[in-house]
């Protein structure tokens, strides 16, 4: 652990609390089991697939959504509990819901055989005959017809062939090492001439560089047929495999343990490191695997056994997955993607022009230095925070520029516009985040080519990842310099900016500027000792000060003054933060939260949370943002954050939460952008004191509200153009 994380974790550690925290204590039974917690929410999203009002592909899509979120939470959560369960020297503590690892394990397994069942019933019995009848059918091999068969057959020798490596197992070939998330197809092998045993088993990885769904021509007028590529590689086993029958045959796909675990590893060089555990990261302890659930259980026990996996016999939990349709659901992605459906998807939109921002071409620093500027997206455009960065590297009299990335997308403006000023000869820092989970090749790929440009590139701290979104302008203006920031709550990447609910800030305010630059010294050079001003960073005082924060909202109630806590989140997870909010509602602090995640908070216990509710939106965009409110309007505190209230946010990353100070940008926060997610009762679901999310409905006479189909409304006839029905639809 670095010097700098040692010294600011001190006194902020959930295993010494303050003593305000620990003066009320909640039993185990007012906490909610965060992995069942995370299940919970993968189930609203299920929910959206099998909501019939959402248009077709984006009913695709959530389902879609639904198997990626799974993958990735068998990849990091399950596997760290399993290592819980079973390592040698895994602590066995309980989680603050009482329950143990294993019973965590068992639990999940349940649930997830449940969901899973539920996600491919939803596929055979709405989704499908949903398409059908849409004029989209996926056909078995045995019903194609001549003229399909014929294009299949030149796309197999032409495109796959040349690409499929048939593996046999015996003692000559050992069993592959199988790629984590892969697809392969096993097959147990009669011989019957030339080389090879009399019986074998053999596999064969269907390739991911090739199309998963592939477009058969033919059939009926208006209809889009399809097959999916492992049926077509099926299909020519005998001719992988010649001088052999095929007995049996099945799909099969593992999750392995992805989790880089960099801690406790020492590195000279963390790119180098970064890329050693990328290569690992295909070769990590199998956590599940999925079959098909017609599979020979003889072939089936084979992999299972040489994985190493459970498979419920003894103790009843089971990492097996049988299942009854096509492996990996993530490959609906290719449907959704098919061009000319426009009519099944959810109809297209413009984001406006912030307010307070110029029109394209006028100076964007002359706009921010007359205003703080407030961006909502998607409703409100990216494209002012490329701008941004692309104005800073082209004005003659900017002389640097600072940049947080976390995550960026595959084609980089920002990244771009960076390299550009640097090869001008700026001073340019960018702080790239090597540990931004799935997305470290990307980003070591970004830190590379930034390097070559000259752009002066680190990567923060080995024991620590960097999660703020920070953006620092330094422009010369008459006889001094002028600092120009940028914050948000989402990551600087135009694409999930149109596909994620985030909040950000344009601001020239000196004490926010100077805390910006303080921020990055701390980044760059370990510099420690600023007094802070504006800028509220973690692992140094987020914690405490968040704590500080819910606890004066106790007091004023119970000093009989108006006080108020709204909190919109990812996830809540904390447990000294859960307890704090536990005693604020003791006290009659009207308390909202809205978690679109995690939530291991119990509203509505008697005596003990009674005046919180916990509200939880999925809808056509991922709600992303995070805004903590404390205090009555009058005397509102309002804040925006790149951190969720989790204990890895408080103590293991870098992190900003920054004041809006603005009064105009304080009343829009809450007057038009708050009371809109308060009042949802189509998309928003409340959490009952049984710990269950139920989805709001109208009363009868109500009228229905759905906050995004609202926000998306609010901005007509402010230069943004969007078709009717807009508001069916929603992201995971």
């Amino acid at each position: 652990m670095s010097d700098f994380a040692a010294t600011t974790e001190k006194g902020s550690d959930d295993s010494q609390p303050s003593r305000e925290v620990a003066e009320i204590k909640a039993g185990p039974e007012a906490f909610i089991n965060r992995e069942l917690s995370w299940l919970g929410f993968n189930l609203r999203v299920l929910e959206e697939a099998e909501n019939a009002e959402n248009p077709l592909m984006e009913r695709l899509k959530f389902l879609a959504i639904f198997s990626s979120n799974l993958d990735e939470f068998f990849m990091v959560r399950v596997a760290g509990v399993r290592e819980q369960a079973f390592g040698e020297s895994a602590p066995q503590d309980f989680a603050p819901d009482g329950m143990r690892a294993i019973e965590q394990l068992k639990t999940i397994a349940i649930r997830t055989q449940e969901l899973v069942a539920r996600q491919y019933r939803c596929l055979r019995e709405s989704l499908g005959p949903a398409m059908a009848a849409e004029g989209f059918e996926l056909l078995r091999y045995e019903n194609l017809e001549a003229e399909q068969l014929e294009h299949l057959e030149r796309f197999f020798r032409e495109r796959a062939l040349p690409i499929l490596t048939p593996m046999a197992v015996d003692p000559a070939h050992p069993s592959p090492r199988y790629h984590n998330r892969g697809l392969y197809l096993g097959a147990m092998l009669q011989h019957r001439e030339g080389l090879g045993p009399k019986q074998m088993f053999a596999v064969v990885q269907v390739p991911q560089v090739l199309p998963r769904i592939i477009a058969v021509p033919g059939g009926v007028a208006g209809r889009t047929q399809f097959v999916l590529l492992e049926d077509v590689v099926a299909a020519h086993l005998p001719e992988l495999f010649g001088g052999f029958d095929v007995r049996s045959w099945t799909t099969f796909r593992i999750t392995r343990d992805s989790d880089l675990e960099l801690l406790e590893q020492e590195s000279d060089d963390m790119l180098r490191l970064i890329e050693e555990r990328l290569k690992a990261r295909q070769r990590g302890q199998a956590v599940r695997i999925e079959i098909a659930h017609k599979a020979d259980p003889s072939l089936a026990r084979m992999i299972i056994d040489d994985e190493e996996l459970h498979d419920g016999t003894g103790d009843g939990y089971s990492e097996v997955y049988r299942i009854d349709g096509p492996l990996d659901l993530t490959g609906l992605w290719e449907l959704y993607k098919l061009p000319g459906f426009d009519q099944f998807h959810d109809a297209p939109f413009t984001p406006r022009t912030p307010r307070g921002m110029g029109h394209r071409g006028q100076d964007i620093f002359a706009s921010i230095a007359q205003r703080d500027i407030l961006l909502h997206h998607p409703y409100d455009s990216f494209d002012p925070v490329i701008e941004f960065v692309a104005s800073a590297a082209n004005d003659p009299r900017v002389l640097a520029i600072k940049q947080t990335l976390y995550r960026t997308s595959g084609d980089s403006p920002i990244s771009r516009a960076l390299m550009a000023a640097a090869e001008s000869g700026k001073h340019v820092t960018a702080l790239v985040e090597l540990k931004a989970r799935f997305d470290e090749a990307n980003n070591v790929n970004w830190a590379r080519q930034m390097e070559r440009a000259g752009v002066h590139v680190v990567f923060g701290f080995l024991d620590l990842k960097t999660h703020c979104k920070v953006s620092l302008v330094v422009r010369q203006e008459g006889q001094g310099l002028r600092r120009y920031v940028h914050l948000g709550t989402g990551n600087y990447n135009p694409t999930t900016a149109l596909l994620y609910t985030d909040l950000g800030m344009f601001t020239a305010n000196e004490e926010i500027a100077e805390d910006a630059s303080a921020l990055f010294n701390l980044l760059t050079g370990y510099s420690q000792g600023h007094a802070w001003r504006r800028l509220v960073t973690a692992p140094n005082d987020l914690h405490r000060r968040t704590l500080e924060l819910i606890e004066e909202q106790a007091t004023r109630a119970r000093e009989g003054k108006p006080s108020r806590i709204f909190a919109k989140l990812n996830s809540l997870v904390d447990h000294q933060v859960i307890q704090a909010l536990y005693r604020a509602s003791q006290a009659g602090v009207p308390i909202d939260i809205i978690a679109r995640g995690i939530c291991s908070l119990q509203p509505g216990l008697p005596g003990l949370s009674e005046t919180i509710q916990v509200r939880s939106v999925v809808d056509r965009f991922l709600e992303h943002s995070r805004i903590y409110v404390f205090g009555p309007d009058e005397n509102a505190k309002v804040f925006l954050s790149s951190a969720d209230w989790m204990p890895r946010n408080f103590l293991r990353r870098v992190e900003v939460m920054f004041p809006i100070l603005a009064p105009d940008l304080v009343t829009r926060i809450l007057k038009e952008i708050i009371p809109v997610y308060l009042a949802d009762n189509t998309r928003a679901r409340l959490l009952n004191p049984q710990g269950d999310f139920q989805l709001l409905k109208p009363s009868p006479g109500e009228t229905p509200r759905r906050c995004q189909a609202d926000f998306l409304n609010q901005t007509e006839g402010a230069d943004m153009a969007i078709a009717s029905g807009s508001d069916a639809g929603g992201s995971g």
